[in-house]
């Protein structure tokens, strides 16, 4: 996993970046183009969190943002190679942190764009911080192994 990883943080950064490129170029200036009867393709700059909490707060979630983003490499490195969970896990949070935190120093927003009707519109990156954070949790359901301890 520790070989991929570098290739999987880019290629869904890249992924990441070029969809909300795309989005404040075309989505910004057409407005929402429906693609499903529950599924839309919406811009919205969001100053908040998940659900629109905290709104106005960037510099707190910049801080968080990066607090995690550390705490996120250190587990990532003392967790065993056989953790492939936590590994897998891990690593598209602090893929999905990565790239929410480059928009909130850009721009001072996340860009926002899929909108599954009743849902708060979100981007690839959550979509990446959340498949992980359910990943992290099935991992941890038995305690995580160290190098040492898968060594042994």
């Amino acid at each position: 996993m520790r070989t991929l990883r570098p290739a999987i943080v880019l290629t869904l950064l890249a992924l990441d970046r070029a969809t909300k490129l795309w989005a404040m170029r075309d989505l910004r200036v057409h407005g929402p183009i429906p693609v499903l009867p529950f599924f839309d393709l919406s811009y919205v700059e969001n100053t908040g969190a998940a659900f629109g909490m905290g709104r106005g707060a960037n510099g707190f979630f910049i801080v968080v943002s990066a607090a995690l983003i550390v705490i996120l490499f250190r587990f990532l490195r003392r967790w065993s190679q056989t953790d492939l969970w936590l590994q897998a896990g891990g690593t598209l949070v602090l893929t999905g942190a990565i790239a929410n935190l480059y928009d909130r120093i850009a721009y001072r927003y996340v860009v926002d764009f899929l909108y599954i009707h009743y849902w708060p519109v979100f981007n690839v990156a959550d979509s990446c911080i959340t498949v992980g954070a359910v990943m992290l949790a099935w991992g941890m359901k038995d305690p995580p192994k160290t190098e040492k301890a898968a060594s042994r």
